[in-house]
């Protein structure tokens, strides 16, 4: 790498950081005031307790040599047999583990013990998380397969989504939940965390080049695209059945990013308005799903980042054209390829985080007792309190 190179790539780190302390205000705004410290708070923590995982043995599960299609070699463990160079390479993929774990936060929100998710982090890191970037880009079996993944839509969007569906079903709802409204307490902090996203993920995908090159250019061009055509399809889905909330744009605008994580590297800027566009859709109706069937994982990783990873891992396959050949350009093998690819990933991170949620619950238990729920986790968790 040149050091025009490194410049970007360690750049584009700091926009990807910036998105985990930015998720914790998209977060935050849509719970309740009692829980806007909590939920906050684990997004930080998050990207604390993977930064040194990420170092440990994470680093070397997903990127080490292929052992047998599945896992790295722990030939890198603490980071041993890297030149300093790499460290540019490491620290970008850490702030990708970091905001995959904080997007399932989503499915904690205002019930799980922060111990519980202490435990439950470094597990599913280190046996979904690290597992899965090796599958796609460590070298093992889906990569092999010519699974395409240009950012993170199978690695970080559909594992977390589904990881995060499967937490909610198995903590269960929120005390109250469906007898009395639960609404945002500040919409403008969720909005700012949306702006923050939105301008971290330029880093998110336009920084998986690895170089700053013409395809780190058309990366940044088509994230903003899909973010702007998430938005509007959103907002105008949702005005059809009532007002267009500023909610459904700043949620629009996600699953536009979601959706074109994976594809960025491989599709032009008229291709990014039709993945965006089908995502804020797709994306508004999971959620009305999961309303109907009052299912409380009510920041919606699942509707939004499960979803939306989905389609956006098969639109890759059908739009790619640029170093790469999708379905328009009649390559159906790709299609079935980027199919098989996240049915994979969504069945094994949902599987694993049942039976790690589990684990945990055994251990040291998912939920806070009912008073401290009641009282609130900024309280109980944390003995503090975000407004007076």
């Amino acid at each position: 790498m040149n050091s025009g190179d490194i410049a970007w790539l360690l750049t584009s780190t700091a926009l990807v950081m910036l998105m985990t302390p930015g998720l914790g205000l998209f977060y935050g705004g849509m719970v309740r005031s009692k829980n806007v410290l909590s939920i906050i708070s684990m997004c930080f923590l998050a990207l604390a307790l993977v930064s040194i995982q990420w170092v440990i043995v994470g680093y070397t599960l997903a990127f080490g040599t292929d052992v047998n299609g599945v896992i790295g070699s722990l030939e890198h463990i603490g980071l041993k047999n890297l030149k300093m160079v790499d460290y540019a390479f490491v620290v970008f993929q850490l702030v990708f583990a970091s905001i995959t774990l904080a997007i399932i936060t989503s499915a904690m929100a205002e019930r799980m013990k922060l111990s519980a998710f202490l435990l439950f982090g470094i597990l599913w890191t280190t046996i979904v998380y690290d597992p899965l970037a090796h599958w796609v880009w460590g070298g093992g079996w889906l990569a092999k397969l010519g699974a395409l993944d240009f950012a993170g839509g199978t690695v970080v969007h559909i594992s977390s989504g589904f990881s995060a569906l499967a937490l909610a079903l198995l903590i269960g709802r929120r005390m109250g939940y469906g007898e009395y409204p639960m609404e945002p307490h500040n919409i403008p902090m969720t909005l700012l965390g949306t702006a923050l996203l939105w301008f971290g993920w330029f880093g998110f995908n336009a920084g998986s080049a690895l170089q700053a090159n013409d395809i780190a250019c058309n990366a940044f061009i088509v994230t903003n695209t899909a973010a702007a055509a998430g938005a509007l399809a959103w907002m105008f889905a949702s005005w059809i059945k009532g007002k267009p909330g500023s909610l459904g744009i700043a949620s629009g605008a996600v699953a536009g990013l979601v959706a074109i994580t994976p594809a960025a590297g491989f599709v032009d800027p008229l291709s990014a308005i039709v993945i965006g566009a089908v995502a804020g859709v797709v994306c508004y109706l999971a959620m009305l799903f999961r309303v109907k069937k009052g299912i409380d994982e009510s920041l919606d990783a699942w509707a939004v980042h499960g979803i939306g990873g989905l389609w956006g891992a098969i639109a890759t396959g059908i739009f790619a054209t640029i170093n790469a050949k999708g379905l328009i350009l009649g390559n159906v093998h790709q299609v079935i390829v980027q199919i098989i690819g996240a049915v994979s990933a969504m069945v094994y991170a949902f599987v694993m985080t049942l039976i790690i949620a589990k684990i945990v619950d055994l251990v040291v238990g998912l939920r806070v007792r009912e008073e401290e729920e009641y009282v609130g986790l900024d309280i109980s968790q944390h003995g503090e309190v975000a407004y007076s």
